[in-house]
């Protein structure tokens, strides 16, 4: 009990350093990203604001993160990998919100990121069987645990970037994500996980009344690729290593809005041969806008989804073998009937216009890597 309580007053300690820090150095940020031209112009139909709004804005949740991180958290040979890639993605992102760069190089760039994880011991070297009545509980990788690792953690940096599309979104789904790992962690005895992702989580609502709509700066490439990626990678080190249904399921969950999105959007683009890295105007938030919702109703809706797939994700983690998958079952009907209706909607959409839409989507950023 003594251990679990000092646990839970690291975290919130975690948590409040870097909120206090995200909330006093974001001005300073904004006034950073006005003199070296990380402004968002609103040159075409696809942004959603009518005049110039600066980015770069992840950079003020990066230092509260880091910080607070190198405060409270072990410096092991696993945190120094991790903390070694995410400032390389944070580099990366700042110089994208300054000059724009190429999506190929961005990519390269993440994997790099990824693979200085991976190799300081950041790996998915098995999973678990989702078929419980299976005589084997876990599924060992071997050497595809280095590939399969390298793609979760370059997927989920974009994934978490390409819902980065509207005031506060994915600054707040972030946010809901963290708090969910957080919690998963106490729940397993996860100490150093826990307080990571209290730090992360005091970064995302330190920045938040900066964001939200009408959003006085963006987090940029710089913040959306960041909480992705540190997202990525400590799922692999609280969640995976786990001989458990919560370990095949609970990552999916946690991150729920951004995998759906990422999926969705490479099945569509493939579907209407199209490149897999090319933007359009057709995700999530973006359909929920056509469907006449403002931009703080659809950003209420997904975080309520955010907050119910979280919780689920609690469910799972606190739940018996059994009732786990019985639950996880329930949702993948869920899902699939949710899917339907999307799928619907979109065919019905596609009729009364004549065409699918595409036009880049209107986050902060020109190409999606």
């Amino acid at each position: 009990m003594n251990i679990e309580l000092q646990q839970i007053g690291l975290a919130a300690a975690a948590l409040a350093v870097a909120l206090i820090v995200a909330l006093v150095t974001t001005p300073v940020v904004m006034n950073l990203a006005h003199r070296v031209g990380a402004m968002d112009i609103p040159k075409d139909n696809r942004r959603m604001h009518d005049h110039p709004i600066p980015r770069m804005g992840g950079l003020a949740i990066a230092l509260g993160f880091l910080l607070s991180a190198l405060l409270f958290v072990p410096i092991t040979e696993q945190m120094r990998g991790m903390l070694l890639g995410s400032i390389i993605i944070l580099v990366l992102g700042i110089f994208d919100d300054i000059y724009s760069l190429k999506a190929w190089f961005k990519f390269i760039v993440q994997i790099v990121a990824a693979v200085v994880a991976v190799a300081t011991g950041s790996i998915i070297d098995c999973v678990s069987n989702p078929n419980i009545f299976s005589a084997n509980l876990y599924w060992e990788l071997g050497w595809l645990a280095y590939p399969v690792t390298v793609i979760w953690i370059v997927a989920i940096t974009n994934a978490v970037n390409l819902i980065d599309g509207l005031d506060g979104l994915a600054c707040g789904v972030s946010t809901i994500s963290s708090m969910t790992l957080l919690v998963i962690a106490l729940l397993v005895s996860e100490g150093p996980t826990a307080v990571l992702m209290g730090a992360l989580a005091g970064g995302c609502i330190g920045f938040l009344p900066y964001n939200l709509n009408p959003a006085k700066i963006f987090m940029g490439d710089t913040g959306s690729t960041f909480l992705g990626y540190i997202l990525a990678v400590v799922s692999v080190q609280g969640l995976f290593k786990f001989y458990t249904i919560i370990s095949f399921a609970v990552p999916f969950l946690m991150l729920g809005l951004p995998i759906f999105d990422i999926c969705f959007a490479f099945i569509r683009r493939i579907a209407h041969g199209q490149s897999p890295m090319h933007p359009d105007r057709s995700h999530v938030h973006h359909r929920l806008i056509d469907m006449g919702f403002s931009q703080k109703q659809a950003v209420g809706i997904l975080y309520i989804i955010s907050a119910i797939l979280g919780l689920s994700a609690v469910v799972l983690t606190a739940s018996g073998a059994l009732r786990a998958m019985i639950f996880l079952l329930a949702l993948c009907v869920a899902g699939a009937v949710a899917g339907r209706i999307f799928l619907y909607n979109n065919h019905a959409s596609g009729k009364r216009t004549g065409h699918p839409q595409e036009h880049d989507n209107d986050k902060e950023g020109d190409d999606e890597p």
